[in-house]
């Protein structure tokens, strides 16, 4: 607890707590207890009876509180104060008696306390005190009760509350509490008057802070003073009232008493005090503030008591308060100036009032009161009243009083509150001093000029100049502000600032209440005397003409007239509502007729709202009435007449004339003159004077009457609309009342007429109505209607006429059923012409088009209406798009496509640039306007939308088979989109609409037609399609809209037909499964394919479907397109694909339509998405089987398809599924089994008896029989190559169990007799050549046998003898061997014409040659090959069986296989640098030779693929050969070169690329893979640079990497950085850095080779390749806790996880081989790794890019991620390698302390020593290591540093272990104990970069220097002398 403020030196006689006080007591007094002081007073007891109790028998703990009261510590007291409560109600009320004197004592003291919560508690206490004690109490009462009537008053309302609350817990009852206070009267002014008497220093302790003494004294003083007011209040105000009655007598002598007693002591008081005047002027409020009360009171009660004396010096001090600017203090200062005025009126005689009073009192109203506006300004009046009367203020007293009035508003209205407060205080002042004038004025009979100077110089000048805003106009030079100042000097400058800073709501309430104070005092002047309403009505009319005459002169002209409208407004709202009719007579009536002729010479809107309220409000007749006349008895015709007359010839012409912005006024004003009696009259002549003044004549002023008249119609609808018709009571209110013929004829005449223009429109839409859905309001009958309609509807077919659309025309044919003749005259006008009238006729449409409504029986007239609405948009919308194609196109071309788009669509007329803007952008206009279609639509009849529909679909199907090429299928497929949001179909509408859309036509379908017969549907299959380009053309545009129509609406939708009441039931009423077949046999169209677009769609619809009887539509497709394969009779070859099963790349090879679109149907249903399984798939095959046969001949069409089919579904038909688990369906499954082998069997019997395919005897017809069978046989053996780990391994699908002799047996009878059809034809089998095959006649039958013999081999291989296995492995090698020889022929075709290219430089030449060879290459060939390649995977997979050791297995792995293995390779590896070095050779000459060599390969990428499954698995030595013998072809490449092409190939295939980079990063070819030359490839332990003689032949020698390689590292920085991350320029980045850094890892860490590469890489290549490798690693920056920095996203995890995989391993194969497909995880895998082994092979390298960081998030991101992902592994690994690889000898030891990653090195040599401690640190080696010598023995503290300083440099130079880098340490300090001299500019022996000697030696000093340091001293220093001696070097 620290010490409180305030705390002093304490008095060495003041008592400090209760109880030192207790012992500074005389004995004597005992009895009296703790109570016998009263402040320094000694307070007799009340009775000398009744001691209390000893102080021994109080409570202890009590006491003890009681004591802590006295302390300083406010903390202390409070603790006291909350537990004596406690206590109380624990004790009985005898033991709390005996403490009330201490208690006493202790409260008069805490009621003074600075602390607020200490006065509270202490209240709180007393009130549980006086609840216990009760009656306990009243022995003590007076001595309590001074201070507690002084607690009730302080300042602290919480403080006053508790206060209050224990006074009322002492005495309940309000009677009880006012005996109390009568009886203890004199105590509580004695204490009151004490605390006023007493100093602050008397009162309190000294020791309190100044400032917090003057705060208590000043609450004291203010508490007092409020409390003897109030005690006066109560004790002379209330009581006294009750003194009269008899049976009250005892409290009658209690009151008089008391009453005696309180006069006695005010009036002692008040003379003590010296009236209080020396309070009044304390410079705190709340002091002032009492001062006014207890002078109130004393005024109020006892004002007898005031002397004449006391007047004196009194009245100037009450009556001059008005300088008083607290707030606060205002209310009572008036209460006090009021009664003090009105008790003593004599008292404004003893001061001087002009000085001392008024003064004071103007400059009070001058600020505003200083504040208090809602208390002071209510008062004003009731202080004029209470001044008296002989008061002599003098005439000008009034105007000055309103004059400072007025001023103080600028400083008082600054709420709605404050206005409201001025203005009614204003208002009361003003009536009370008319009512009062004469007291101002000597001449009696001057009161009523006095009135009228009181209306012109109060009234007028100040209230009305204001708010009119003429006060500021009557000062020359100022602007008009918004509320003016009219006095003199009276700030209005600082008023208008101060306005201006106020917010406009309140702006508005101080106008508001300024007009309700100008109306009030009008009202009550009109009450008294109207003489003086005239007076205020003519300086009212004088001031609102001058504003007129101004008009828009003034500046703010629009709100002068606003306020006089609100004016009339508001007197229509007070009086004329109320019946009263003098504003007429005073204001309405005089303003009209002056300001009328101004009005009617002006051009100004707000005039003419001013007539228009006047009209509206007095009425029209009556404002007309008497104009030139007084007199009122004036006959109601004759006015009537006077108002026509006015009306036509002075109204009409001027609210009809001209079109200017306020036009809309002077119409609401026509319509508001016009009367019911006579409305048709008015009306008529209206309009036949504006149709009159328009005579059609083309000028502007007559089509400036049509826009009015036009304007005047829309007034009337606005009116009819919201039945406002003002005069109208009995006519007007429908639109028959106010047709007209002149109108009628009009309208016709604008709608079928030209030329017209916008007017004519807005007159035409004015005259329809409609431009809201609830506006129904027509000026003209039915009949008329549809005739103007049909002039609109010609309007916009002319121009419809002029487009070269043909369907836009076509269109045209369809609105009209009258003769075409009409069509040609619709297209005579001129394309100007056409175009003005679909501008006038979209106009009328846009502002009429509910209008429709009306007429929509007539269902044709509507429907082509909006059709032909719909189809300009559609014009307009394809334009569009078109011109927004060719906005990406070039530059160079933009123009001339733009101009041949004009061109075709007529948009461009007489080259006019401003007229083509105009169509464009009325096209815009309607295409934003087309949305109100749909809301027409939706509420027409069911006619008029199906003859709408039929329009719109026959123009989308001509834009179809037209020749329009501009109108694209896509564009079409939007419209037809529009139409169905347009239209708003339902389900089966929709359906109608696609019937309409798909239906047959002239090239539509060419395959498979629908036949729609009543309610059923079928198909037709196309046998013989007319194949013209015409046709196709058409057909394919229908295929792509097809296509587009099932992306956007659905599958469901168009293909099956559902709808909402046919959702998933067998019946399909609108399905299109013959839409679905012609699309899948139209295969791919301009922009998309099945395969992209309709096939996954398709899929995910098979997905929903459970079954096959419930798939209806899929399977239903699938018979089509059955059907349609085996009428069409497909001379496809299943024989002649790869795969067993077509895969999906090789669709297009297949040339039947049908065959084509099933078999990519089966192939995505059962293979790619197996969404149909074995179920699915028997019954496929019994279906086929079941076709198989027409009665008991075979269809060879079905056997044809057979192996396609049966490819595909054959692994689905021998699989198990989970139904066949269940009991109940063993049977079924088995029986589904057996059907099929037994159909198997069947079909090899058959083959078996087909003669073998090359014999002699075998006729033309068997052959090709047999061939097909024999196709369906080994499509029953599906054999499936799948890749694990770069890998090829070919899969058995099916189990076979009695089918193999039979499939064994077929194997041998057709490859013998192929063999000896060989012999007899005199070819050897065994030397036969490859050209010999491929010239062979029958390529298609010996790769039947290929395939036959790849399945004997899957599945008979345990049955094969040495003859089976001999014959597999010789055909199988010249299979292949075939492809070499065709290959290589095509590199050295290529070879010769890249050759030629050089020399002649020829490209077409060339060109043509490279294609020509590349055509030699047969794609059955490679096929055989494919198949060869197949049949080795199969062999070598039996190789490596370890299982069963069966003679068949014993063969393959000791007989022939062994033999011809390497021989195999061999012609593997020559096919693949042949390929290779051919796109290598063209790449040289063009790189569009390259791609086009390189995009050859992509269609055989099944045979590619197994070729580098092959290549990767090669024997070294093989390799080897097989590089010796590129080198030794003699093409213009060599193998190395072909290795790159394939690896960076423009069109890459991703098995060869990682076949290219296994060669090229693994043994022996690494070591040719980065130099031109070769890398030597040492493995000596430490090699020493031998240096010429001479700095020249040093600095000369110079590294160079391979262009392949050099060029892609080497490429400048923002090039690097601005490659995309996934592109083919990134991955060839990446894949270099991985082939660099593959070949260095393989190097021996001390090979000379691996230090060039090094070293090449740290000076020459930048590291913008980590910035990329970033790039791919996404880190979050700005983790601030482990657990985030943990978190990491998938790709930043995938590269982490690549990177600790390529540390702890070595290698990047993995991410190089799982990086295809290219996608970001992938890339950042390789990133990953690339990063891990350059922090494992080039740590130097990776430290200073990561130095150079400027980016600190950056850096301290990538730090995280390595010091948690990347540095324990690579620590670990350092770790181990120096344990492993540092040798110790008597002179070096090495110890390793892996938990704190240190290294200890330890060298002796003789007597001398140290020890060297290399700590790790955590994100190694972003950080460098640190050195530092902990032992040292012998060496001087030179040389120690030096060693220290050199074996840090050799750590963090070391791109790579820091074991070698100990290693060449180590070596240095041998050689230096050796006596070998160090460089003198390294200070070392070994060179730390490139670890030479020094060499080269001065001549003069013989100091030897390293040549690196040496070349870079020169360099830097620019000279070449010694840096010793500097002697010439």
């Amino acid at each position: 607890m620290g010490k409180p403020k305030g705390d002093g030196a304490r008095s060495k006689t003041r008592p400090s707590s209760s109880s030192l006080a207790a012992s500074l007591l005389p004995s004597g007094v005992s009895g009296v207890g703790f109570g016998g002081y009263l402040g320094s007073s000694r307070v007799d007891s009340s009775s000398s009876a009744e001691d209390s109790l000893p102080y021994s028998d109080v409570d202890s703990e009590m006491v003890q509180h009681l004591k802590r009261l006295g302390r300083k510590d406010p903390t202390t007291k409070l603790k006291a104060l909350t537990t004596l409560p406690v206590l109380f109600k624990q004790k009985s009320s005898e033991e709390i008696v005996q403490i009330l004197p201490q208690w006493a004592f202790e409260y008069r003291k805490l009621l003074h306390d600075y602390n607020r919560e200490v006065r509270r508690a202490t209240h709180d206490t007393m009130t549980s005190l006086v609840s216990v004690i009760r009656r306990g109490l009243a022995p003590h009462l007076k001595s309590l009760m001074g201070p507690w009537w002084y607690s009730q008053f302080d300042p602290i309302p919480e403080v006053s509350q508790a206060a209050r609350r224990s006074l009322e817990a002492a005495f309940p009852a309000q009677e009880r509490r006012l005996d109390a206070l009568m009886f203890c009267v004199n105590e509580i002014f004695l204490y009151l008057d004490e605390n006023l008497k007493s100093t602050p220093q008397a009162m309190f302790d000294k020791a309190i802070p100044a400032d917090e003494l003057e705060d208590m004294h000043q609450r004291a003083t203010s508490s007092s003073l409020l409390a003897v007011a109030t005690l006066i209040d109560i004790l002379l105000g209330v009581k006294a009232q009750n003194c009269d009655h008899e049976s009250c007598l005892p409290e009658q002598k209690l009151v008089s008493r008391a009453r005696t007693a309180a006069i006695s002591s005010a009036e002692n008081m008040l003379a003590t005090h010296k009236c209080f005047l020396q309070y009044m002027k304390s410079k705190h409020p709340s002091v002032r503030k009492a001062t006014y009360s207890i002078l109130t009171s004393f005024i109020k009660n006892i004002p007898h008591s005031f002397s004449e004396e006391n007047l004196k010096v009194l009245s100037s001090a009450v009556l001059g308060a008005f300088q008083e600017k607290d707030t606060s203090c205002h209310s009572s200062m008036w209460d006090m100036i009021l009664l003090f005025s009105k008790k003593l009126p004599n008292a404004w005689s003893y001061c001087n009032i002009q000085k001392v009073v008024l003064t004071r009192f103007w400059q009070f109203l001058r600020n505003g009161c200083y504040g208090s506006q809602k208390v002071s300004y209510p008062v004003l009046v009731l202080f004029l009243d209470s001044i008296p009367t002989n008061v002599d203020l003098g005439e000008q007293f009034i105007y000055c009083f309103f004059q400072n009035l007025w001023a103080g508003r600028q400083s008082s209205c600054y709420s709605a509150a404050d206005s409201l407060a001025l203005f009614g205080s204003f208002k009361e002042c003003f009536m009370w001093a008319l009512h009062n004038a004469s007291r101002y004025f000597i001449a009696r009979d001057a009161k009523s000029d006095l009135a009228v100077r009181l209306i012109n110089d109060v009234l007028v000048e100040y209230l009305l100049n204001d708010y009119l805003l003429l006060a500021s106009l009557k000062k020359q030079g100022e602007s008009l502000p918004v509320m003016s100042d009219i006095s003199p000097g009276d700030g209005s400058q600082s008023h208008e600032r101060s306005i201006q800073r106020l917010s406009s709501s309140f702006q508005a309430s101080y106008v508001e209440e300024l007009l309700r104070c100008i109306v009030g005092i009008l009202l009550d002047l009109a009450l008294e005397d109207r003489s003086l309403l005239s007076v205020f009505a003519t300086s009212f009319q004088k001031d609102c003409l001058e504003i007129i005459q101004k008009g828009d002169s003034l500046q703010n002209f629009h709100e002068h007239v606003e306020r006089i409208v609100n004016f009339f407004v508001l007197l229509d709202q007070l009086v004329l509502q109320k019946g009263h009719n003098w504003p007429l007579h005073f204001f309405g009536r005089p303003l009209f007729v002056a300001a009328f002729p101004v009005i009617k010479s002006m051009d100004s809107p707000d005039a003419v709202k001013l007539l228009s309220i006047l009209v509206e409000i007095f009425g029209p007749v009556t404002l007309f009435s008497n104009c030139g006349s007084q007199n009122e008895e004036l006959d109601v015709e004759i006015n009537m007449k006077h108002f026509l007359q006015t009306f036509n010839s002075d109204f009409i012409p001027w609210c009809l004339h001209g079109h200017s912005n306020f036009s809309n006024l002077k119409l609401e004003l026509l319509l508001d003159l016009i009367q019911d009696d006579y409305f048709s009259e008015q009306w008529s002549t209206i309009i036949t004077y504006s149709i009159k003044q328009a005579k059609y004549l083309e000028t502007s002023d007559n089509l400036s009457h049509i826009e009015v008249l036009a304007t005047l119609l829309e007034k009337v609808r606005e009116r009819i609309r919201s039945k406002k018709l003002g005069n109208l009571k009995r006519s007007g209110f429908s639109p028959e009342h106010w047709r007209h013929d002149l109108l009628d004829t009009s309208a016709i005449t604008f709608a079928c007429h030209t030329p017209v223009n916008s007017s004519h429109a807005k007159f035409l839409c004015a005259m329809l109505g409609g431009s809201t859905e609830d506006d129904q309001i027509c000026f003209l009958s039915e009949e008329l209607l549809i005739i103007v309609w049909e002039g609109i509807l010609k309007k916009m077919a002319s121009f419809l006429t002029s487009s070269s659309f043909h369907w836009a025309k076509f269109a045209c044919s369809s609105f009209f059923s009258s003769d075409p003749d009409d069509l040609l005259k619709l297209q005579e006008p001129s394309f100007s012409m056409k175009f003005s009238m679909v501008q006038f006729a979209f106009e009328v449409l846009k502002g009429s088009i509910f209008c429709l409504r009306i007429i929509d029986n007539n269902c044709g007239l509507v429907s082509s209406i909006m059709a032909a609405l719909l189809i300009v948009d559609w014009e307009y919308s394809t334009v569009f798009e078109v011109c927004q194609d060719d906005n990406l196109d070039s530059a160079e071309h933009t123009d001339d496509i733009g101009i041949c788009v004009w061109e075709t669509h007529n948009v461009i007329d007489n080259g006019f640039k401003e007229q083509d803007d105009a169509k464009l952008v009325l096209g815009r206009n309607i295409h934003a306007f087309r949305h109100m279609i749909s809301t027409i639509l939706k509420s027409s009849t069911p006619d008029t939308r199906s003859r709408f529909q039929n329009i719109l679909v026959q123009a989308i199907r001509s834009a179809l088979l037209g020749s329009d090429d501009l109108v694209t299928p896509v564009s079409c497929c939007k419209l037809v989109l529009d139409m169905i949001e347009i239209m708003n179909h339902n389900g089966q509408e929709l359906q109608t609409l696609l019937d309409q859309l798909l239906c047959e036509g002239k090239s539509w379908p060419l395959w498979v037609k629908p036949l729609i017969h009543g309610g059923s549907r079928s198909v037709s299959i196309q046998v013989e399609t007319v194949s013209t380009s015409v046709n196709e053309k058409s057909h394919y545009r229908f295929v792509v809209f097809a296509d587009k129509l099932i992306s956007r609406l659905g599958f469901n939708m168009v293909i099956a037909g559902l709808t909402e009441t046919c959702s998933s039931s067998f019946l399909l009423p609108n399905k299109r499964e013959w839409l679905a077949a012609e699309i899948l046999c139209s295969w791919e169209w301009e922009g998309s394919s099945v395969a992209e677009s309709f096939l996954p769609l398709l899929s995910k619809y098979a997905k929903t479907e459970t079954s096959i009887s419930e798939a209806n539509i899929i399977s239903s497709i699938i018979n089509i397109l059955l059907d349609g394969t085996i009428m069409h009779e497909t001379q496809d070859q299943w024989i002649s694909f790869h795969s067993w099963k077509v895969p999906h790349n090789e669709f297009q090879n297949i040339k039947d339509p049908f065959l084509r679109g099933l078999i990519s149907l089966l192939s995505t249903l059962f293979v790619k998405e197996k969404v149909w399984g074995k179920f699915e798939a028997v019954v496929l095959f019994k279906q086929i089987v079941d076709k198989l046969f027409f009665g008991t001949s075979v269809q060879q069409s079905c056997v044809r398809i057979f192996p396609f089919i049966l490819s595909i579904i054959i692994q689905s038909l021998f699989e198990i599924s989970e139904s066949d688990y269940s009991t109940e369906d063993i049977s079924v499954s088995s029986g589904e089994d057996n059907l099929v082998k037994e159909n198997v069997i069947d079909w090899l019997e058959k083959s078996l008896c087909f003669p073998p395919l090359v014999s002699a005897e075998t006729k033309q017809d068997l052959m090709a029989d047999a061939e097909e069978w024999i196709q369906v046989v080994i499509s029953c053996y599906p054999l499936r190559t799948t890749v694990e780990a770069g890998k090829f391994k070919v899969d058995i699908r099916r189990g076979i169990s009695n089918e193999s002799t039979l499939l064994l047996s077929l194997f041998r009878k057709q490859l013998y007799c192929y063999d000896a059809y060989a012999v007899a034809n005199h070819v050897s089998s065994n030397s036969a050549s490859s050209g010999d095959l491929v010239s062979s006649s029958s390529l298609s039958v010996q790769i039947i046998l290929a395939k036959l013999t790849a399945i004997s081999v899957g599945y008979c291989w345990q049955e094969f003898d040495e003859n089976d296995w001999n014959y597999v492995l010789d055909k199988s090698h010249k299979w292949i061997e075939s492809s070499v020889l065709l290959m290589e022929d095509i590199a050295e075709s290529i070879d010769d014409a890249v050759v030629n290219y050089t020399t002649t430089n020829d490209y077409e030449n060339t060109a043509k040659k490279l294609e020509l060879s590349l055509q030699t290459s047969d794609p059955l060939l490679l096929s055989l090959s494919s198949t060869a390649l197949v049949i080795l995977c199969l062999v070598t997979q039996l190789e490596e069986h370890e299982t069963d050791n069966t003679e068949a297995l014993r063969f393959t792995q000791l007989g022939k296989w062994a033999d011809m293995k390497d021989q195999t390779m061999a012609n593997v590896l020559r096919l693949f640098f042949a390929t290779g070095v051919t796109e290598a050779i063209a790449r040289s000459c063009n790189e569009a030779f390259s791609t086009l060599v390189a995009s050859s390969r992509l269609t055989e990428s099944q045979f590619w693929g197994l070729l580098a499954s092959f290549v990767c698995s090669s024997p070294k030595h093989v390799k080897s050969a097989a590089v010796e013998s590129m080198e030794l072809w003699g093409l213009s490449k060599g193998p190395i070169n072909s290795l790159y092409a394939i690896l960076f190939s423009s069109r890459p295939i991703s098995s060869l690329q990682f076949a290219a980079y296994s060669l090229l990063s693994s043994e022996p070819i690494c070591h040719l893979s980065l130099t031109k030359g070769g890398l030597k490839g040492e493995d000596n332990s430490f090699m020493e640079s031998e240096l010429s003689s001479s700095i020249e032949s040093s600095t000369d020698e110079s590294f160079c990497l391979r262009e392949e390689i050099s060029s892609l590292i080497q490429k400048p920085s923002a090039e690097l950085l601005e490659m995309d991350l996934v592109s083919q320029d990134r991955v060839n980045l990446f894949i270099a850095w991985a082939v660099l850094l593959s070949c260095l890892n393989s190097l021996p860490s001390s090979s000379k080779d691996r230090e060039k590469i090094v070293q090449y890489i740290q000076d020459s290549v930048g590291s913008t390749i980590l910035d990329c490798i970033f790039q791919h690693i996404p880190l979050k920056t700005g983790a601030t806790n482990v657990k985030k920095e943990l978190e990491l996203v998938p790709e930043a995890s995938n590269a982490a996880n690549a990177a600790k995989h390529s540390i702890t391993t070595c290698s990047l194969a993995l991410y190089i081989q799982s990086l295809w497909p290219v996608g970001t995880k992938a890339m950042a895998s390789l990133a990953g790794s690339i990063y891990g082994m350059m922090i494992h092979l080039l740590p130097s390298y990776v430290r200073n890019w990561f130095s150079g960081l400027r980016d600190r998030s950056l850096s301290l991101a990538v730090e995280t991620f390595t010091k948690i992902w990347c540095s324990p592994p690579l620590i670990l690994d350092e770790l181990s390698q120096v344990k492993e690889t540092v040798f110790a000898d008597e002179n070096f030891s090495v110890s390793v302390n892996r938990s704190a990653s240190e290294i200890i090195a330890t060298y002796k040599k003789e007597e001398s020593g140290m020890d060297l401690v290399i700590r790790i640190p955590n994100s190694y080696p972003l950080r460098p290591v640190d050195v530092e010598c902990t032992r040292s023995l012998g060496i001087s503290k030179v040389k120690q540093r030096k060693w220290l300083l050199s074996l840090t440099t050799f750590i963090l130079n070391q791109n790579g272990a820091i074991a070698e880098a100990i290693r060449i340490w180590k070596s240095n300090f041998d050689k230096e104990f050796l006596g070998v001299e160090e460089c003198p500019i390294c200070y070392s022996i070994i060179h730390t970069t490139n670890h030479s000697l020094p060499r080269l030696a001065c001549k003069t000093c013989k100091h030897k220097f390293h040549s690196a340091c040496l070349y870079k001293w020169f360099s830097t220093s620019h000279k070449s002398t010694c840096p010793l001696c500097q002697s010439p070097f």
